[in-house]
């Protein structure tokens, strides 16, 4: 469950079924700028071949690679009901269609050029990869949630520009100052990060602290009502509103008349009426202790290296990833070398008989 299952590998930031669906796609041709291609007909490619187990969970596991709310950058470019931010789940797997995204094809990438290490699948008929060339840190770009035995990981998303310029500065100086680059995560559903230095500090060297999180809302003072546009990525709608609905009830809470979600396809909205005379300021304060409007998201960066569970800090992690692509140019480089010298070999030879064509 620990290295097959449950935690994301240090070079990819994948796990295995992820893995399998993105090869498989890339095998079958569905790339993004070809048509889309019925998922079920994916799915089952991926069973036959790389991974022999439900098609359902394989399934759950492509639809969460196509969500803008679950990646903070998709690897799969779903067409049809990949779910909702409010925790529908996606149509059957008959009824939708998808292709591979751009970005997943900078993981995939000089795959052919033997770049990373092979290894048989599980009716050894044949060869998957160990590992995707990554040309992105992808662990840390879409983060990744994983129960293990005994253990279990915890990733936020940080932004793809900010995670670039640190690799930068990194590969300049192994001992750059990394707060400066990169300041806080960058979560999916937005909101606001409560900064705190020393908690920031600790998740960027050693992997672990947690950071808060706060829902973004604005007053609408026409209706008077107050609009939450972001929530904190550990929380859902559902589950504040059960949260406020409980402390109406039990009277702890009384400015509030009416409360709806009004969730579209613009984005998330919860919509809060005020009765009249309230301050919406000091009611937000109180709901930001008593509900999940405000969250604390608990890294835990344990990921796989070589096949070892171990917790690592963003700078380690980068480090981890610089050594690997190093190792994949090197790779590409020699192969790419190889063929140029068969190359010039049949042309010295063919030079060699143009000379002496008469003869």
């Amino acid at each position: 469950v620990i290295t097959a299952r449950a935690l994301p590998d240090v070079r990819d930031g994948l796990k295995p079924v992820h893995r399998r669906i993105l090869y498989a796609m890339n095998e079958s041709g569905i790339y993004p700028n070809r048509p889309h291609k019925k998922s079920a007909w994916t799915v089952g490619e991926v069973i036959g071949k790389y991974h022999p187990h439900g098609d359902f969970a394989v399934y759950e596991a492509m639809v969460r690679l196509a969500q803008w709310f679950s990646m903070r950058t998709p690897l799969i470019d779903g067409h049809g009901n990949f779910g909702n931010i409010d925790g529908d789940g996606a149509a059957a797997m008959r009824y939708t269609e998808s292709r591979l995204a751009k970005p997943a094809m900078e993981l995939l990438r000089d795959l052919q050029k033997d770049t990373v290490d092979w290894q048989p699948n599980y009716d050894e008929s044949l060869a998957e990869p160990v590992a995707l060339p990554a040309r992105f840190p992808n662990l840390l770009v879409n983060g990744s949630q994983g129960i293990a035995v005994g253990m279990a990981s915890n990733i936020c998303s940080f932004n793809l520009e900010e995670l670039c310029n640190a690799t930068i500065a990194l590969m300049k100086d192994p001992q750059a100052d990394l707060r400066e680059i990169i300041p806080a995560p960058d979560f999916v559903g937005g909101g606001t990060i409560l900064y705190d230095a020393a908690e920031m500090q600790n998740v960027l060297e050693n992997g672990r602290g947690s950071v808060r999180v706060r829902a973004k809302w604005s007053y609408d003072k026409e209706n008077n009502c107050i609009d939450v546009t972001q929530i904190p990525p550990t929380t859902t709608v559902e589950a504040i509103m059960d949260k406020i609905t409980e402390l109406v009830k039990l009277g702890k809470i009384r400015e509030i008349s009416d409360m709806r979600d009004e969730t579209d396809l613009n984005g998330l909205k919860l919509t809060i009426d005020l009765k009249r005379g309230q301050d919406p300021d000091k009611l937000m304060a109180r709901l930001y202790k008593a509900t999940p409007l405000e969250d604390s998201f608990a890294c835990n960066f344990n990921v796989l290296i070589a096949g070892q569970p171990k917790v690592l800090g963003v700078r380690s992690i980068l480090n981890e990833w610089i050594a690997f692509r190093a190792e994949c140019v090197r790779r590409r480089t020699y192969y790419d070398l190889q063929g140029k010298q068969k190359r010039l070999h049949l042309l010295k030879g063919l030079k060699a008989i143009l000379l002496d064509i008469d003869k």
